[in-house]
C-alpha cells in the first residue's frame, strides 16, 4: 500500500506540476575558515584571551576572525599570533607553534589576515622612535621626521612589499580554492593635530606617521593585487577612530591612558569594525 501511495503521489505531481518537497533538508556544511596573521588579527591584549591558543600569541576570542566566524556560522581554524611577520607563514614563530601556512589546505574556503606591519620592525619601531623623539621636544616640531626621513617608508617599499607578495602567493598556492582577503591597518593617528597626553608624538610628526601608515597600506594593496587576493581597505571606515579619539569611538588604543596593555593595538570595537568591513567587502552572509 505504501508503494502504491508513493506512485499515486508521484503521478499527481507530474500532472499538476506540484513538487512534493522532502520533510527536512540537511543543513549546509559550515564554511571552512582559516585566520592567519599578526596581533591586529589576534586582537592581542583584548579580553578575554583565547585559552586554546599558545600563550605567546596573545590571541583573544574577540578578534575579528571570531567575530566573522560567529556571524556567518563558519568553522574557524585560528592561527593568528601577536608579533607575526611574513616569515612566520613559512617557519615556526615560537617553539611548538607551526608555520601558519600549515593550517591551509585544498578544502579551505575562506582565509583572512593582517600581515606586514611587523616586517623589519617598522610598525612598532616607528611608533617608539617618534614617541621618544616627541617626548624629547615636549611635542614641538617634527623631530622624528627630521631624524629618520624616508628610512621607514623606504623599508616598507623595498623590503616589506616583496615579502608580502611572496607570502600571499604562498597562501594562494596552499589554499587554491579559497576566498582570500588581507586587511589594511586601521588608522593609528589622525591626519593632523594629535593628542600628546595619550600619543606622545610631536605635532609635526603626526602627518609623518600617517604617511608611513598610508604607505604600508598601499604596499599591502599592491601585493594583494599582484597575488590575486582581495584587499579590505579600512582607511575610510577607520578614519575618525584613531587612538586620539575618546573611549567608545577609537578603534586603536593609545600609548598612554589606554585600556589595552598591548599599546597601539585595536580594542574590541576596532576588531568588530574590521570584521564588519571584511564581511561587507567579501559579501559574507550572516547566519
Amino acid at each position: 500500500m505504501r508503494r502504491l501511495a508513493t506512485c499515486v503521489l508521484a503521478a499527481l505531481a507530474v500532472l499538476t506540476g506540484v513538487v512534493v518537497a522532502p520533510s527536512a533538508q540537511a543543513a549546509p556544511a559550515p564554511l571552512r575558515y582559516v585566520a592567519l596573521g599578526d596581533s591586529y588579527s589576534a586582537a592581542s591584549g583584548v579580553l578575554p584571551p583565547d585559552l586554546t591558543a599558545p600563550p605567546q600569541c596573545l590571541r583573544s576570542v574577540r578578534n575579528y576572525p571570531n567575530v566573522i566566524a560567529r556571524a556567518i556560522g563558519a568553522e574557524l581554524t585560528d592561527v593568528t599570533c601577536g608579533g607575526a611577520d611574513t616569515g612566520d607563514f613559512f617557519t615556526g614563530q615560537h617553539p611548538g607553534v607551526a608555520p601558519q601556512l600549515e593550517a591551509l589546505g585544498r578544502d579551505t574556503q575562506l582565509v583572512t589576515m593582517t600581515i606586514g606591519g611587523n616586517d623589519s620592525g617598522v610598525f612598532i619601531n616607528s611608533v617608539i622612535a617618534c614617541s621618544t623623539a616627541g617626548l624629547a621636544t615636549l611635542g614641538q616640531g617634527s623631530p622624528c621626521k627630521d631624524r629618520y626621513g624616508s628610512s621607514f617608508t623606504d623599508t616598507v617599499r623595498g623590503t616589506t612589499f616583496p615579502a608580502l607578495v611572496e607570502a600571499l602567493r604562498a597562501v594562494r598556492k596552499a589554499a587554491p580554492d579559497a576566498r582570500i582577503a588581507i586587511l589594511g591597518y586601521p588608522w593609528i593617528v589622525p591626519a593632523s593635530g594629535g593628542c600628546f597626553d595619550r600619543m606622545p608624538i610631536a605635532t609635526g610628526d603626526i602627518p609623518y606617521l600617517r604617511e608611513l601608515q598610508a604607505t604600508l597600506n598601499e604596499v599591502v594593496r599592491r601585493a594583494a593585487s599582484l597575488s590575486g587576493v582581495t584587499f579590505v581597505d579600512l582607511s575610510r571606515v577607520s578614519d575618525g577612530h584613531d587612538a586620539c579619539q575618546p573611549i567608545g569611538v577609537r578603534w586603536v588604543e593609545p600609548v598612554l591612558q589606554g585600556l589595552n596593555p598591548v599599546i597601539v593595538h585595536p580594542n574590541a570595537l576596532g576588531e568588530a569594525g574590521m570584521a564588519a568591513r571584511t564581511m561587507a567587502v567579501l559579501r559574507l552572509d550572516r547566519r
